[in-house]
């Protein structure tokens, strides 16, 4: 899921906003007939009535079989799901086919949002936090009076709802200590027969959300309390657990923490209040970056030494794990580390934040979390993937097949011998993409499903990579990649990308050719300019490059919209502009 960070409002006025539309493709069950995957992009369509405005503002993470959306005037937009989809169905306000808006209570507009499986939680832009869903991601808040009617039974204990709900596609771990991959038998048959039963269901991908929606074990949206003071500015959304990130750059956790995703230095199955998560040991506010990191301290040694940062900018949620950047670039890791997704070169759980030692050497900008594996982007655009990598999702462009296949018949059929794990089916230090597609590209932003990925590029390319079952890489088939490839998106500039659990979601600016009129206006006064100027004031120069803000937009504009290759050249002496049309 989408790593949130603290980012400024960019103040986008409703004439930009108006040009933007939002493109779904991958699992919406209740938008197409026999729930046939969108394999390409599709335009989602904008609610009817003037209460959600006329516009969209953003795409929001996550979510299981529904999609969620942010309109110009701050409403928070769900569609989706089916009513056989469970909890799932409930969390996205029954909303299927139609897009329409979520009834939050708090008539603030909403600014950022994300989902889990079958929770969600969003920010309103008085940094308020409200969430819902399953009552074990939602903690001990005030749920506001218009709610009150719903029915909810507040005598469900949280054992009962561990025992019910497990998050899709994501097994539990065994040996989440060990540090080679194993998986210790089970001596009660009984327990085992019962564990099972529930295994055969969360291992089928078509079945997973297909559980009958119980109304007893989700609770309405409330209000999260914090300490006074506290603004939220953004939130990223796990499995079965939640972080929150204050203005001020501190990190807040709650839900499920059985394997350390809340940082707080144990395996806390459950917590039901907001903690504050020591991300950042202001007592020993030094790294080395050339020894090893244990799980026991943040960051320890004496050579080398180099600042952890004073506050954390970024957090992203996995199914199980967590990650967050500090100021500084730096990279921390916490929770389920089975597959290496913490990236520490082993496979253990890690308790609290932990910064991930061979990226030291690299500013870490963004990072987003999948079911098992993390990407995070470095300030020079460059993508590191580890973790899990069954279906190709880390972009490293190796051949799970065996390994998937082994995967597959340990978790399916529950064999619970000792199965020792082929190493090509996870990478447990980070490692760059080095794909020929991404060469002279920079990322800008990351986001993860659970088994795939998407990062919009600074040139407004999308690149889609990993599982695709149902058709989440937005290619056009169902067939996985283990390397980035294009989305084409005929006559659209992307602005931002995010990724549900099997579906993605993308912020665009249409390219009409009117604002394609406008922008070739520009530059043919601009090339009126220079040709009145080049002999007197630029002759002296052999080259001339002119580039300004709108002069890059525009060559954006050529590569992405209705001139679908064309050749632009800038020359000087005088300076012209040629624009080739293909045939």
């Amino acid at each position: 899921m989408n790593g949130g960070e603290e980012k400024k409002e960019t103040g986008a006025n409703d004439k930009n906003e108006k040009q933007c539309e939002v493109l779904m493709w991958g699992y919406f069950p209740g938008v197409t007939a026999q729930r046939s995957p969108l394999t390409s992009p599709v335009t989602v369509r904008f609610p009817d009535g003037e209460l959600a405005g006329n516009s969209w503002k953003d795409v929001c993470a996550g979510g299981c079989g529904f999609g969620m959306a942010i309109s110009g005037c701050g409403k928070l937009i769900t569609w989706g799901s089916a009513d056989d989809q469970g909890q799932s169905y409930l969390t996205s306000g029954k909303h299927g086919e139609t897009p329409d808006i979520y009834p939050l209570p708090t008539a603030d507009p909403i600014i950022k949002a994300a989902a889990g499986w079958a929770h969600c939680v969003s920010v309103t832009d008085k940094g308020e936090l409200y969430t819902w869903g399953w009552k074990e991601c939602v903690p001990s808040g005030k749920v506001p009076r218009c709610w009150t009617s719903m029915k909810t039974r507040e005598d469900e204990t949280s054992t009962k709802q561990s025992s019910t709900i497990t998050e899709p596609g994501s097994p539990q771990s065994h040996s989440t200590k060990s540090t080679s991959v194993s998986v210790s038998c089970q001596n009660d048959k009984s327990s085992g027969d019962e564990t099972m039963k529930r295994r055969k269901v969360i291992t089928q991908p078509e079945y997973e959300a297909s559980i009958p929606a119980d109304e007893t074990l989700s609770l309405p949206p409330c209000l999260v309390n914090l300490d006074p003071g506290v603004m939220i500015a953004s939130v990223a959304a796990g499995g079965r657990h939640t972080l929150a990130l204050s203005d001020g750059g501190q990190v807040w956790g709650w839900g499920y923490g059985g394997e350390g995703q809340l940082g707080l230095g144990s395996r806390i199955k459950m917590v039901a209040s907001p903690h504050l998560i020591p991300c950042i040991d202001l007592s020993s506010n030094e790294i080395d970056s050339s020894v090893a990191i244990n799980q026991e301290t943040v960051c320890v040694g004496a050579e080398q030494r180099k600042s952890i940062g004073n506050y954390i900018k970024g957090i992203a949620c996995g199914g199980r794990h967590s990650a967050a950047v500090t100021d500084a670039g730096v990279l921390l890791a916490f929770g389920w580390g089975l597959y290496g997704q913490c990236g520490q070169g082993n496979t253990d759980d890690l308790l609290r934040p932990t910064c991930v030692a061979s990226l030291l050497g690299t500013q870490i900008e963004a990072v987003a979390a999948g079911l098992w594996h993390t990407i995070c982007i470095g300030a020079d655009g460059r993508v590191h993937a580890f973790g899990g990598n069954q279906f190709g999702q880390l972009g490293l462009g190796t051949n799970p097949d065996q390994c998937e296949k082994l995967i597959r018949n340990h978790y399916c059929q529950v064999l619970w011998c000792e199965v020792t794990i082929c190493k090509e089916d996870k990478q447990i230090v980070p490692k760059l993409l080095d794909a020929s597609v991404l060469e002279s590209k920079k990322a800008k932003v990351a986001s993860s499903g659970a088994r795939h990925n998407a990062i919009l590029t600074e040139d407004g390319k999308i690149f889609c990579w990993g599982w695709n079952k149902y058709g989440q890489l937005g290619l056009g088939d169902t067939v996985d990649r283990n390397i980035p490839a294009q989305v084409l998106l005929k006559d659209y500039m992307p602005k931002n990308v995010a990724c549900g659990w099997w579906h993605t979601l993308s912020l665009c600016e249409p390219i009409s050719l009117k604002a394609f009129g406008e922008h070739l206006y520009f530059y043919f006064l601009l090339y009126l300019i220079c040709f009145m100027v080049s002999e007197d004031l630029l002759g002296s120069y052999d080259n001339v490059i002119l580039l300004t803000e709108a002069g890059s937009h525009f060559l954006g504009l050529l590569q992405n919209g209705f001139w679908r290759s064309p050749m632009v050249q800038i020359m000087s002496k005088p300076i012209q502009l040629h624009i080739t049309r293909p045939a």
